[in-house]
């Protein structure tokens, strides 16, 4: 069976998926056995085994993968797995769930750590944000579900993200490609790899330079909004002083500019749920300010702005990896120091007026981390790794809230408008948050081969953890409140306290925490493994550090998390794999982002609260068929019923916010968490004949991600249901079957499919919303030496 016409492709993507378990082979000079080209190495247990042998759910795209997706950033990865969720209103504001869990769909609080960790080249990344550059030169990609804290740390309590760059090589390498598309799309890529003292030293240099105009037209100006540029450089040493030790050293620099956030109006409801009418609703705030908002009609891709807006960052750091194999044990040393930069700014309320004209909030973020660990070599009736690990880091956050001249009118029509405009128009706020946390860890995991088909793993992680920080707001800009009499002065102070109060803290704790887990697997034949785990996962405390509302602790209580997953890994015949795996996950003191905002206003606060428990459960499958190099097949599957089993105290969605704060949403799906979602993709190729002494084929390739609908607000809003969507990507091209050229047109979206990342709606009735890239198409050209 080969691949002859458009209409074979697009019969095969009815059947096959992007990338789960195992990648679609690359290209080769020569046809391979299907089943040796699913074979794929990872590191998910800090050792290189086989994927098929491992007794984890984890999903793997490899380097041929993303060349046929065309994906370069973490954001497209989750269009290959089903688990995987990533809502961004920009890098900053970035969570990353797996089943449903890790973190909501709220605004980032510095002071909160997402439960799925992100690692580059052994590097854990402090922040989700530094992770949303590029993603240039990789080797693969592990999505790694369920708790890994045994030898990926305590912050990994729904899962970890584990990316490896392509190594110097010793043989001379040189690839690059070049990308043009419609929206002013262009793309450079290129690596570069030698030696540099015969086989002792090497080197490695991989750039990356993006550029897209934006999706969105800001109508006050006209400009545009939306867009993307970034460059992305990375520089390797491979030091190898004998066939016992190698050393690695990389260094990288990433920058990014963006003109976002530009808030597009989604939807309104000018009445609350019992059909009482919103006072001071968003369109009576229009019409006494004279003011003709957009209409509702989100997939124009319109918005309103008068204020400055951008999203801009910077990250960079070093790193040393030092390899000592004595043997029957080797040594691994990992040190390294990163720092980023995030500078934003906002039209705080997405309108052409004047009322909220600044609101961001910068962040200076460093960190240190020094991992040591000891591990068994070969395959052996007992394999261990052991090891310790040190992290550090700081955040300094810096906030600024700035009104202007509609202010008043806008938020406090029943204040005369000397007071109003006294305490608003002009008024400015600041901010100072200093997170710092200091974490130590030792660890321990180990294999026992029972039998020839019997193991048992069992690990240990202690870890802990002291975590300080301050906040303060001050007023720093604002009409002199003593120009008004005392009592009218009074008025003013108590609406600008109201906005944005006063006020000054510290807070500092101590935790020690315990991780763990157990699972026996059974090779029940050469291409089959069951496994069953039970580990027990946590996250240290969080700090508090924002304007808290009243009866809101600073201190974030710890989460602690039982994990039970049933498995199947299998190869039943030559080319096809099926892996199955069945999980129930409970979560107490579950830690969440809260945004909620402020009464009579359109400013928001954020905090952190715990939700007494939540549950996690569902299945999971992936599927490959690879009958030869020209097909391979997939598809994957989740069904996930994430829901909070105990959450008495929820904050109050807007639609019901007249008849109390607060709600019960006990047995509510958890936010951000799809019940479904489905890939299907096929990658097939057929050879036509030769070019200067090499084989020449023409290959397709396309991928489709469904996903049911879910709620992107930690209210559970129903104006904050997003309907369900379907992206379909395909790619075209002409290749050389030893990948020295490669041709190919791509289309993203393909269908032109008109859906919602996020929806927001406020207590003026107003749903703001992030809405998903339109139909974009481009050509590539690849080469490789």
């Amino acid at each position: 069976m080969i691949w002859r016409t458009g209409t074979a492709l697009a019969t095969a993507l009815l059947a096959g998926t992007a990338q789960a378990e195992t990648p679609a082979p690359a290209p080769a000079e020569a046809a391979v056995d299907s089943a040796d080209a699913a074979e794929i190495t990872v590191t998910a247990r800090r050792r290189e085994e086989s994927a098929q042998d491992v007794p984890i759910a984890l999903s793997v795209v490899d380097a041929a993968t993303l060349e046929a997706t065309g994906n370069f950033s973490i954001g497209h990865i989750q269009q290959l797995v089903p688990s995987l969720q990533v809502f961004s209103f920009n890098p900053r504001n970035t969570n990353i769930n797996i089943r449903g869990l890790g973190s909501n769909v709220a605004l980032t609080n510095d002071g909160l750590e997402n439960g799925v960790g992100v690692y580059v080249d052994n590097v854990y990344y402090g922040r989700v944000g530094q992770s949303q550059f590029d993603l240039v030169d990789l080797q693969q990609i592990e999505v790694l579900r369920g708790p890994q804290g045994t030898l990926f740390g305590k912050n990994t309590t729904a899962g970890a993200i584990n990316i490896s760059s392509r190594a110097p090589s010793f043989e001379p390498e040189f690839s690059g490609e070049a990308t043009i598309g419609d929206y002013g799309y262009h793309q450079l890529r290129g690596s570069v790899s030698a030696p540099l003292i015969g086989d002792s030293v090497a080197f490695r240099l991989s750039l990356a330079d993006t550029h897209r105009d934006g999706f969105l037209t800001n109508i006050t100006t006209g400009a545009k909004a939306q867009d993307y540029d970034n460059f992305t450089a990375r520089g390797q040493l491979l030091i190898v002083p004998d066939d016992r030790v190698t050393v690695r050293l990389i260094g990288d620099y990433s920058r990014q500019k963006q003109h976002h956030v530009l808030n597009i109006f989604a939807n309104y409801f000018g009445t609350y749920e019992n059909g009482a009418p919103i006072a001071n609703n968003f369109y009576d705030r229009a019409a006494r300010a004279g003011y003709t908002p957009p209409a509702i009609d989100p997939f124009a891709r319109i918005g309103d702005s008068d204020a400055h807006y951008q999203a801009e960052m910077q990250g960079y750091g070093v790193s040393g990896q030092l390899d000592w194999d004595f043997g029957g044990a080797a040594l691994t040393a990992i040190t390294a120091y990163r720092w980023w930069d995030w500078d934003p700014a906002n039209d705080g309320d997405s309108t052409a007026l004047p009322i909220v004209t600044k609101a961001e909030q910068a962040n200076r973020q460093r960190q240190f981390s020094q991992e040591i660990r000891l591990g068994s070599t070969g395959a052996n009736h007992f394999d261990y790794v052991v090891g310790a690990y040190y992290f550090w880091q700081r955040v300094r956050g810096y906030g600024t809230t700035a009104y202007g001249a509609a202010a008043a009118d806008w938020n406090l029509p029943t204040v005369p408008a000397a007071i109003g405009n006294a305490a608003l128009n002009g008024f400015e706020a600041d901010s100072i948050s200093t997170p710092e946390t200091k974490s130590y860890a030792l660890f321990g995991q180990t294999d026992w081969k029972i039998s020839d088909a019997l193991k048992l793993t069992t690990g240990l992680r202690f870890t802990h953890e002291v975590k300080s920080g301050a906040y303060s707001q001050f007023h720093v800009a604002g009409v002199d409140l003593s120009t008004l009499a005392p009592a009218q002065a009074a008025i003013a102070a108590a609406i600008r306290n109201q906005f944005n109060p006063v006020t000054d803290y510290r807070t500092r704790f101590s935790d020690d925490s315990l991780s763990g887990l157990i699972s026996l697997s059974y090779k029940a034949a050469d291409s089959a493994l069951l496994y069953a785990t039970y580990s027990r996962g946590s996250k240290s405390g969080g700090l508090n550090l924002a304007a808290l509302p009243a009866g809101v602790a600073p201190d974030v209580k710890p989460e602690k998390v039982d994990h039970f997953e049933l498995g199947l890994k299998s190869n039943p015949f030559d080319g096809f794999t099926a892996n199955l795996v069945g999980y129930w996950t409970e979560v107490s003191d579950y830690q969440t982002a809260v945004t909620e905002q402020v009464e009579n206003t359109v400013s928001y606060r954020q905090y952190i609260a715990n939700i007494p428990k939540v549950r996690s459960r569902g299945f999971e499958a992936d599927l490959v068929y690879a009958p030869s190099r020209q097909i391979s097949l997939s598809a994957s599957a989740a069904y996930n019923d994430a829901t909070y089993r105990s959450y008495a105290n929820a904050p109050q969605a807007p639609e019901r916010a007249n008849i109390g704060g607060v709600q019960d949403l006990s047995g509510a799906q958890l936010a951000g968490a799809p019940k479904f979602t489905y890939t299907l993709g096929a990658d097939l190729s057929q050879p036509v004949g030769d070019w200067d002494g090499r084989g020449v084929e023409i290959y397709g390739h396309g991928d489709f991600a469904h996903r049911s609908s879910f709620n992107s607000s930690s209210s559970n809003s129903a104006y904050a249901q997003v309907p369900a969507y379907g992206v379909l990507n395909i790619r075209f091209g002409l290749r050389t079957d030893d990948g020295r050229w490669d041709l190919s047109v791509w289309a993203r979206n393909l269908t032109d499919e008109q859906y919602f990342q996020t929806l927001s709606p406020g207590n003026t009735g107003l749903v703001t919303g992030l809405i998903g890239d339109p139909r974009t198409v481009g050509a590539t050209l690849r080469t490789k030496l």
